[in-house]
């Protein structure tokens, strides 16, 4: 029995310092741009060696993943909450445009990262791993809009419409948000922030666009 709650003892501890490099890793990459982190320097502010660290992780591009992964898992665990709560596929639709623009250096991160790890073709596995669950995500709004469309609330053209229309507007509003010369300009910006959320929650509605 002793030999076991070691055992489990270790495998606690394993798993907290892993937590431990991924925070210090992704608020060092925030702070300091990816490329200008190191595995030293991500192990000197957890407090171990850069040995540790590969006890953990085989490269820097895994810790990358992971803390994507991390991040589409958040939104997946977000829109199951809204939907065994309340199904308020209105506010499901709000949630993710708000999911993707309320920690801008983050999302601005994630995105670089993805477009270099894909160019490499790096950690395939994981790279897998993280597009199945943004599918999952995307599964998810299409229902909504599906949905939406059927009760005659919403155009009726391909959901991959209004889907990317969202995306694309939770983008623009991202780098809007990091751009010092528009952050100078919008001075209001909780009242705009919630001036573009109710553009994008009323985007896409019935009777606004016309076919050519």
């Amino acid at each position: 029995m002793a030999d076991l709650e070691k055992a489990s003892q270790k495998a606690r501890e394993f798993k907290q310092r892993e937590e431990e490099v991924l925070q210090a890793a992704l608020e060092l990459f925030l702070e300091m741009g990816e490329d200008r982190v190191t595995v030293e320097m991500i192990a000197e502010k957890v407090g171990i060696g850069k040995g540790t660290i590969y006890k953990h992780f085989e490269t820097k591009d895994e810790i990358y993943l992971l803390l994507m992964i991390r991040y589409e898992e958040e939104m997946a665990q977000l829109f199951q909450r809204i939907e065994e709560t309340s199904g308020n596929k209105e506010q499901l639709a709000k949630e993710f445009f708000l999911f993707r623009i309320k920690d801008p250096k983050r999302y601005m991160l994630f995105d670089r990262l993805e477009q270099k790890l894909v160019a490499a073709k790096s950690v395939p596995e994981l790279l897998g791993r993280l597009h199945k669950i943004r599918a999952s995500n995307a599964e998810k709004l299409t229902r909504i809009i599906q949905a939406r469309i059927k009760e005659g609330v919403l155009e009726d053209v391909p959901p991959y419409f209004h889907v990317c229309s969202a995306w694309a507007l939770a983008h623009g509003a991202v780098a809007l948000m990091q751009s010092q010369f528009y952050n100078t300009v919008i001075e209001d910006k909780e009242g705009f922030i919630d001036f573009l959320l109710q553009t994008g929650i009323r985007m896409g509605n019935r009777g606004q666009y016309k076919k050519k």
